[in-house]
């Protein structure tokens, strides 16, 4: 039995910056998770990546393996990952393309007479996720620390940015295995920022550590990110900050 979350909401144009930030502080120490609203990146845009993206996995699987994954860039096919590897099941059901920092050259791209303006909407949108870089000025101040502390230690100076298109095909096989779009992991890194298409799935368990493990939906949120902690901010933050455990469930 799961039950649905309502988590709180943090809204990124708040005049009032130290309110905001304590509002961010309380949301990562009770549930590693939370709602980004007003956070500049047009809704419409966003839906146009979300059909953009739609267009790159209905491609036959012969033209999405031209850009197989490599150096952790490109297409990532159905069952290629399993997150939780004490599973004894084949995979996680989702697709995925990844992308990193757009300068250089590691990333992989369709070719644009297949589909037209892709790269360069999947580009813009990458750029505009500059939201991450306000919400961590936020952060600091949430953590009782400079607004630009991040940026004087050089955390900005070479960023590390991942951006991930997922494909959540729903149940693709008949047997009686239990399948995950995503199974339960916390994320690696620093901070992760999601929106979706209104697709339900999303759970959080609290409580990693107890058993039995207590699973509660997120209900998406139109014109809302949604935002988690990672590990490494759950270590930095000497485990104040919760890196939740997730997963998501097949549509």
């Amino acid at each position: 039995m799961c039950d649905a979350l309502q988590l709180p909401i943090v809204d990124l144009s708040s005049p009032d910056r130290f309110s905001t930030a304590n509002s961010i502080r309380q949301a990562c120490i009770d549930h590693g998770f939370f709602y980004l609203v007003n956070h500049g990146v047009d809704e419409e845009f966003v839906n146009k990546v979300f059909e953009q993206s739609s267009k790159f996995f209905s491609l036959p699987i012969e033209e999405k393996m031209k850009v197989i994954i490599k150096n952790y860039n490109g297409y990532s096919p159905l069952f290629a990952g399993k997150l939780d590897t004490t599973l004894s099941t084949k995979g996680d059901s989702k697709e995925g393309f990844y992308v990193s920092q757009l300068a250089g050259d590691l990333n992989q791209w369709p070719l644009e007479e297949d589909l037209p303006s892709w790269r360069s909407t999947i580009e813009t949108y990458y750029q505009l996720l500059s939201a991450g870089t306000k919400l961590l000025s936020l952060i600091a101040l949430s953590l009782k620390l400079d607004e630009d502390f991040f940026e004087k230690v050089g955390a900005f100076n070479e960023p590390l940015a991942s951006l991930g298109l997922l494909h959540y095909p729903g149940e693709v096989d008949s047997s009686n295995e239990e399948i995950y779009g995503a199974s339960a992991h916390s994320d690696f890194g620093m901070l992760t920022l999601l929106v979706t298409n209104g697709v339900q799935g999303l759970q959080i368990c609290r409580e990693k550590s107890e058993q039995p493990q207590v699973w509660e939906d997120v209900p998406s949120k139109s014109g809302a990110f949604i935002v988690n902690i990672g590990d490494m901010m759950e270590r930095w933050t000497n485990c104040l900050f919760r890196s939740t455990l997730h997963r998501v469930l097949p549509p």
